[in-house]
Order: C-alpha cells, then structure tokens, then sequence
C-alpha cells in the first residue's frame, strides 16, 4: 500500500505540473496536509475518517492561535479543509479508497466585509507619493497608479517587467493566479506615472518596479518583494493621514468598487480582476448601495 506521505508528494506534484497551481499554493496544501497528518497520526488513507476530520476542526477552532487572534479565522480553517477535500478528489479519481470528499463540507462564514478607499482618500495618497520627482517618488507614484488603474495583485504588480507593459496601447498582458492570463489597462495618469519613472531609469535591471535602494548599497538592482510594496504603500496611507489599514489589496478593492459604482457591468470587472468565479467578484456589490439610494429618492415616492 503506498504510504500516505508517499501520496500526498505525487498530489502536491499533481497540482505543480498537471493543474498548473503556483509554487505558493503547493506550499501552503502542503503545509495544511502535514498538519493534518500529523495531529492525526494518520499513515494511510484509511486513518482519515470522517470523525477524524470533524475532531481536527474542533482542534482548529479551539486550540491553534492565530496570527492576530487567540485561534485561527474561520477561513483559515475552511483552508486546511479545502486542501484535504482535493487531496480526498486527487485519490478517489485514482480509485482509491478513502473518505468522500463531498463528506467534508466547510464551516460557513459571515458576509465578507471589503475594504476600499473613497475618493478624497485615494486622491490624498497620490498627491502624497507624487510630492518628489527623484527617483523613489516617481516610482512609488507610478505603483500607487498603476494598482488603482490595473486592479493588479502585489503579487502580479511585483513580477511584472518592463518588456510586459506597452505604454503605447495603454494595455498589457498579465499572468495571475493558476497561471491565467488577462487583459489589464492604464489610465491616462498611469500612463504619465509610469513613462516618466522609465524615463529617470538608468539601471538595468527588467523589472518594471525596482529595488532602487539596493543599488544605493552595492547590491544588485532586483524587483520590489510584495512586502516592499506593502510597506511603501502603508507609508503614503499615513502620509495622507488616513487611519484605517491599507494594503495593496484595498487599491485592488478600490479599483473594483470604482468601476462598480461607475455603471460597469460585473462581468467585465469579474475578467479585469481576473476571478475565476463570479462569486468571488459578487462580494463588491454591496458598495452600488449608494447608488440605488440614489435611484430610490429620484424615481420613487414622486406622486
């Protein structure tokens, strides 16, 4: 019988070569199998059953802390779960036998609450990054531009290379999660942020978005790290003095909730944000409740 570490390494493999997941995916399935594994005691299929599975959760919920809470959210747990129903589907279509996957079911959660900037807040953090015209101000306020105009992920905006972006057509080609491609586009001030932070370059390195302060110290120039760019952006969200927290995230959420509160159909923001399900998008449709408000008091009640 193959052993259960045996088959998790071919799943992980499985998901690298076959379903084309990123190399982060695969590392955190991996993590969340292990842990499972390992409270378990588990050694082969048959040890995960389904009230081993129902006794992780209740471990989960009570007793693993968090990383900003006494136990780990909801959606973390739902994680672990999700890793283990694939690994279940990977070995049932092997025909192997083992524990339904459809018998794991996840923990439902609360309404997702999005965060996003509105546009005084937006407007303030871009006046701050756009303060300087040396060469980290141009670049910050080509990242801050460019992530309200695309939608783009950290992880997207980090990896992207100059030869990716053609500032003549105002679009480009981006690779995200699964490897899926999509279209994104430039605003005119994107555009403008962008050309002039090329246009003060003199370093060679590909990357559109690059560490500057690493050439300052000796070093090889190389791309901003998502972490990086999280950091300059908190910097110009306290700059525009703006107390709530913001991550490159709430610029994507931002992004969405324009284009929404704007008229634009769903769907298309579903393919600019790049969700694979139009479940996923429908979580920004709560900020068109202003704008119904507003369609409320102009057509209703006039009698």
């Amino acid at each position: 019988m193959t052993s259960l570490d045996k088959l998790i390494q071919e799943f992980l493999e499985h998901l690298e070569i076959e379903k084309g997941r990123s190399m982060k995916t695969v590392q955190n399935y991996d993590f969340y199998l292990k842990r499972f594994c390992k409270w378990a005691g588990a050694k082969s299929l048959k040890d995960i059953t389904q009230d081993t599975v129902r006794q992780f959760r209740l471990w989960l919920n009570r007793s693993v802390k968090g990383r900003d809470e006494k136990t780990v959210k909801s959606s973390t747990q739902n994680y672990h779960l999700i890793a283990l129903r694939s690994f279940l589907k990977y070995c049932a279509k092997r025909d192997m036998t083992c524990l339904a996957p459809e018998k794991i079911e996840l923990a439902k959660q609360p309404s997702r609450q999005v965060e996003f900037l509105e546009a005084d807040e937006l407007k303030r953090m871009l006046e701050a990054a756009a303060k300087t015209n040396a060469i980290l101000g141009l670049r910050d306020s080509a990242i801050l531009e460019t992530l309200f105009s695309t939608g783009l992920r950290v992880s997207e905006l980090s990896n992207l290379k100059i030869d990716n972006v053609n500032l003549k057509r105002d679009e480009f080609t981006v690779r995200g999660k699964g490897g899926k491609t999509r279209i994104v586009f430039l605003s005119d001030a994107a555009r403008a942020r962008l050309k002039a932070y090329l246009d003060k370059r003199t370093d060679p390195s590909p990357f559109l978005f690059a560490s500057h302060d690493r050439a300052k110290a000796g070093r090889q120039t190389g791309p901003l790290t998502p972490r990086s760019i999280q950091r300059l952006v908190e910097r110009y969200a306290l700059a525009a003095g703006i107390t709530k927290k913001i991550t490159p995230h709430t610029l994507r959420h931002t992004f969405a909730t324009d284009l929404l509160r704007n008229g634009a159909d769903i769907r298309a923001v579903q393919s600019m944000l790049g969700h694979a399900s139009i479940t996923t998008t429908q979580v920004y449709t709560h900020v068109t409740d202003k704008h119904l408000r507003e369609i409320h008091k102009k057509f209703h009640g006039n009698v």
